[in-house]
Order: C-alpha cells, then sequence, then structure tokens
C-alpha cells in the first residue's frame, strides 16, 4: 500500500484491496503497548495508520481503499464518513442496523436488538453500553492519497479480540455477523463491501 500510494501519479486510478490476513494485532500510530493484554504468540505489528490496537484474522473482510481525495474533491473528515456509510450499507443488506458512536470510528451493533432500526438515543454514561464493534477503521492520508482501511467482522474465531483493549478500550465487546445470527460468507461480504465502496467513493 505504501509502495503503491508512493509511486502514484495523479493520473493513477484509484484501486480498493479486499484480503482477509493471518491472524495478526496492528498497533496504529497512537497505539499505547499497554492495551495489549495477552498476545499468545499472535504477531503485533507496528503500522503507521491511525488508531489504536485493532486484531486482523480468518473470517474478517479487510478493505484497503487507495484513493486520491484531492481528485475526488473530499476531505478526511467526509471520507471516514463515507466508510462507514459502505459499512452501514454492507450490513443492511443482511438485515442488521449499524450505529455510529460519536468520537470512536468504526460500526457498532445493538447487541440485544441488531435487527431492530431504532436509533440510539439519549445521554450515554458509558457509550458502549450494550454495543458490540462489528468494523474497525484505521486510515493514513499521505499528500490527500489514502491507504490502510477498514475490517469488517464476518465469521471469526473472536478470542483473540480478548487478549486486547479494542481499538485502546477496555472492555468493548467485539462481534461478527455469525455471532449476531447472520450466516454469510466472507466472499458474499467481500463483494457487497467492495461494490458500497466503490460506489461511496465514486466523484
Amino acid at each position: 500500500m505504501r509502495a503503491f500510494t508512493e509511486a502514484r501519479t495523479p493520473d493513477t486510478p484509484d484501486e480498493i484491496w479486499l484480503c482477509e490476513h493471518p491472524p495478526v494485532y496492528t498497533q496504529g500510530l497512537a497505539g499505547q503497548p499497554e492495551h495489549v493484554l495477552a498476545a499468545h504468540g499472535i504477531p503485533v505489528v507496528q503500522t503507521n495508520r491511525g488508531g489504536q490496537v485493532t486484531y486482523h484474522g480468518p473470517g474478517q473482510v479487510v478493505a484497503y481503499p487507495l484513493i486520491d481525495l484531492r481528485r475526488l474533491g473530499i476531505y478526511v473528515k467526509e471520507y471516514v464518513f463515507r466508510l462507514e456509510q459502505a459499512v452501514l450499507k454492507t450490513l443492511a443488506d443482511v438485515g442488521v442496523t449499524g450505529h455510529r458512536v460519536a468520537g470512536a470510528p468504526g460500526i457498532y451493533v445493538n447487541l440485544a436488538d441488531p435487527f431492530g432500526h431504532a436509533a440510539l438515543t439519549g445521554p450515554r454514561a458509558d457509550p458502549f453500553d450494550g454495543l458490540g464493534k462489528i468494523a474497525a477503521l484505521g486510515i493514513k492520508v499521505s499528500r490527500h492519497r489514502t491507504y490502510h482501511g477498514v475490517a469488517l467482522n464476518v465469521a471469526m474465531d473472536l478470542r483473540p479480540f480478548e487478549g486486547i483493549n479494542p481499538c485502546g478500550y477496555a472492555g468493548l465487546r467485539t462481534v461478527d455477523l455469525s455471532t449476531i445470527g447472520v450466516p454469510a460468507s466472507t466472499g458474499e461480504v467481500a463483494e457487497a463491501f467492495g461494490r458500497h465502496l466503490a460506489n461511496g467513493l465514486r466523484p
């Protein structure tokens, strides 16, 4: 990603890379070692994306949009909104309602009613109360060009998340589509996710 971004010119077409990773923890630039509680032999890799520590592994769709924001005519805040919007649309395709949490990038589901359409309401002493994180987001922008991206949990072994404070939040529960009763495959989700990202990141 870094090599592609450094080598691209104003005429280089944008790309979206979709993949699965073998088990790995990745630390963002702000990552603090104490948020890795017990790695249990899983590699911890330092990266230059934003954010704290997260986990990648089989059964998770990772999307790396390589986008020229200047050419697209948007700023980083709008870019993050569009990434999250693609996750929300992908979840909606399988009947799941995703939610944003102010100040905490990524997408969450209401564990008590993941298929309900009610919005999160009222002041919440704990903004994550009753929620599970289903998609993590961490990006890097260099000379208006993006890399790193967003990971959507489909059907994973979720136990490695117990070895970290996900995204720096102690006790934050992480879920996948399988856990909330959606029997989708990573291939199906990747196809839908890629389509929504492509549609949302066109000029």
